[in-house]
């Protein structure tokens, strides 16, 4: 008996001496030397972050809770600090450059209980992400992801469904305008979710997103205690019913008191952090794609980006045809006709080609083998609408059939959620279609996680409060919501906001018409989406009889590319303006867009190289800001050692090509 009570006296007082003792400090900074990060690892782990004499992060504790009570990150252990530095470029297929700079350093924690966590730093941002090195599997029923701020600085928040609806919290559609407020005025229990953009003041700006998201719930903040922001996740679903818009979706009923399983060795996503001192810095972010795990198959020359002549916006609403147009044969053929008449590269078959459970039950007024071969002599793809739920019942068997018909992809919708089950099956079904040569282009989908890159054949994502909300939203402010994507949203990756409008409206003037629909801000501001917004597979979105009756517009747009060599962000404030160039081979594309206030912007063009270049201009006309399908095209001479001053009309737009002179 005295012996048992001398051991526990023993362990009591080694556990003591053990939690007792100071925690453990390690340091990281970056390769320029601006962004450092201090690590605290005792009985919490913690991490705080500066930019020069900015404090970007207050300490913020991280931490793994597990369902069976163990806690990763608390009475931390450290075994082993490893540092890296790593500087290579990665290849960058369909992407806003052909290149991509990686250059970090890195530290590595291995801790006793068999986890790590790794921390890199780069000169535009840090990250860390959990790694797990278990023999058994194991379950998560938290991750503590806390964002800690010094001040109650201002953000940039875009929420999930309201708490209070009936439906799954975690049920939504990841579009929304963002609310700008501070930190304090997040209403209680409101999701955000990703990207977040905080001001840090003196002009910089945090951005808050997620990469390499392949196994596990997308993250959303949260409203903390103080000037803090925490994770938080959907819950891992137990059961499901059809439901939602048109029963279009799968509903979760019930949720597990967990959010995750996951095998013994396990990598969580990286928790990115974007730091900007100037805004136009964060058009020209790769943080995510760096991160991300690289391409799966290497063979990605069956992979073709381009644009697409595109029908559900338009409401299929053809005219000067001697056919009834709608969801039928003829109207495909025309759809097609016009696609090849102007060098796009695909049309898409949207919602009613087929029963929305059934990928094998087709309408009766579509002859689909027809349209398909004929698509082929014109050489225009075509590429099939379907619901997330009927992909993931019948991707095994659909997707060898309608590869070998040729059809040239599948645009997903409705997946409205982000729980690990959801996740993992955007990688399944990004593999397979990858194994049957299909592109897939992902809507009613969360923001991009790094996917597009382990993936290339996932080429464009929703995730966007884009141009479809023009037929429905009569008061949402889009032209600064225009504005403010490139910023935000952007920094995940592509998004299909599917531009192209032909009848453009000011804002006094502008209504919803859900079969005619038009949109807020100029033509020229929907022309310079074509060149802003990253979208390897990008739509046309209004129809070809509209196109037809403005075909300089539309030539003007068939000439921009969909994925380039070269991106250079020339400037910017978030939800004003914003002004970038991008080069494929040797033309370059430079584009200009405004919210609704009018202004005069200047671009400095000693970006070019040193050749002479002739430039069409596509421009707001004089009077656009009476009419906004007011326009100009012109050409020009520039070069590299000219300023240019360019004229924005509210909700403006200007767009330069430029070709090297013979």
């Amino acid at each position: 008996m005295r012996s048992k009570r001398f051991c526990v006296l023993c362990f009591l007082l080694i556990s003591v001496t053990v939690f007792s003792q100071k925690p453990a400090t390690y340091s990281l900074t970056s390769p320029g030397k601006k962004i450092s990060i201090s690590i605290q690892a005792g009985a919490q782990l913690s991490w705080a972050v500066q930019h020069e004499n900015t404090v970007v992060l207050a300490p913020s504790l991280l931490a793994l809770h597990l369902d069976n009570g163990e806690v990763l990150g608390r009475n931390v252990r450290v075994q082993k600090a490893g540092k890296t530095t790593y500087d290579n470029f990665l290849g960058a297929p369909f992407y806003k450059k052909i290149a991509v700079r990686d250059h970090y350093n890195q530290l590595e924690l291995q801790m006793k209980g068999g986890f790590s966590v790794v921390f890199r730093a780069y000169d535009d941002g840090v990250a860390y992400r959990f790694l797990t090195n278990r023999k058994d599997s194991f379950r998560i029923e938290n991750e503590e992801a806390s964002v800690q701020f010094s001040k109650n600085h201002k953000g940039w928040f875009a929420y999930a469904q309201d708490p209070r609806m009936k439906w799954d919290q975690f049920q939504t559609s990841f579009e929304g305008l963002y609310n700008e407020i501070s930190i304090s005025q997040i209403p209680k229990d409101t999701l955000a979710f990703l990207p977040v953009l905080v001001e840090l003041g003196d002009g910089k700006k945090l951005a808050v997103l997620e990469s390499d998201l392949q196994n596990y719930p997308g993250m959303y903040l949260q409203k903390n205690s103080g000037n803090s922001l925490t994770g938080r996740f959907a819950p891992y679903p137990v059961k499901e019913t059809i439901g939602g818009h048109n029963r279009f979706n799968m509903i979760v009923t019930e949720r597990a008191s967990y959010m995750a399983k996951l095998p013994g060795r396990s990598e969580m996503p990286w928790r990115v952090f974007i730091i900007s001192v100037k805004d136009h810095e964060l058009l020209n972010s790769d943080m995510v794609y760096r991160l991300a795990a690289p391409p799966a198959d290497h063979d990605h020359t069956w992979i073709r980006p381009g644009k697409v002549a595109w029908d559900w916006w338009n409401d299929w609403n053809i005219s000067g045809v001697d056919f009834k147009a709608g969801i039928n044969t003829a109207t495909y053929k025309h759809y097609i006709d016009f696609a090849a008449a102007n060098g796009l590269e695909y049309i898409i078959m949207d919602e009613g080609w087929s029963a929305i459970d059934d990928l094998f039950k087709i309408n009766t007024s579509i002859k689909l083998d027809e349209i398909i071969s004929y698509g082929k002599t014109k050489d225009v793809g075509v590429i099939l609408w379907a619901t997330w739920r009927a992909v993931d019942a019948q991707m095994e068997k659909a997707f060898p059939h309608y590869q070998a018909k040729g059809v040239k992809g599948f645009k997903i919708d409705f997946l409205d959620r982000d729980d690990q089950p959801m996740v993992a099956s955007t990688y399944a079904i990004a593999k397979k279609a990858a194994e049957h040569h299909l592109l897939i282009n992902y809507h009613g989908m969360f923001k991009p996680a790094g996917i597009q890159r382990t993936y290339p054949n996932v080429v464009n994502f929703e995730g966007v409060k884009g141009l479809e909300n023009a037929k429905w939203a009569p008061s949402d402010d889009v032209p600064r919501y225009d504005v403010s994507i490139p910023f935000i949203r952007m920094l995940a990756g592509p998004m299909d906001y599917t531009p192209g409008a032909m009848r453009n409206a000011n804002k006094w003037n502008f209504r919803p018409v859900h079969s005619m629909p038009m949109s807020q801000g100029t033509r020229a501001h929907q022309v310079a989406m074509y060149v802003v917004y990253e979208a390897p597979l990008q739509m046309l979105a209004d129809n070809p009889t509209a196109y037809r009756k403005e075909q300089a517009t539309t030539d003007f747009i068939s000439k921009i590319p969909t994925v380039f060599d070269e991106t250079v962000a020339l400037d910017g404030k978030v939800g004003e303006f914003v002004v970038m160039a991008r080069r494929k081979g040797d033309d370059w594309f430079i584009a200009a867009m405004s919210n609704w206030d009018g202004r005069t912007v200047s671009v400095d063009l000693s970006f070019l190289p040193e050749e002479e270049f002739e430039a069409q201009i596509f421009s707001d006309g004089v009077n656009a800001d009476r009419d906004a399908t007011d326009h100009k095209i012109e050409k020009t001479t520039l070069n590299n050692k000219q300023t240019l001053t360019i004229t924005l009309a509210p909700g403006g737009g200007w767009v330069a090509r430029l070709t090297k002179k013979s």
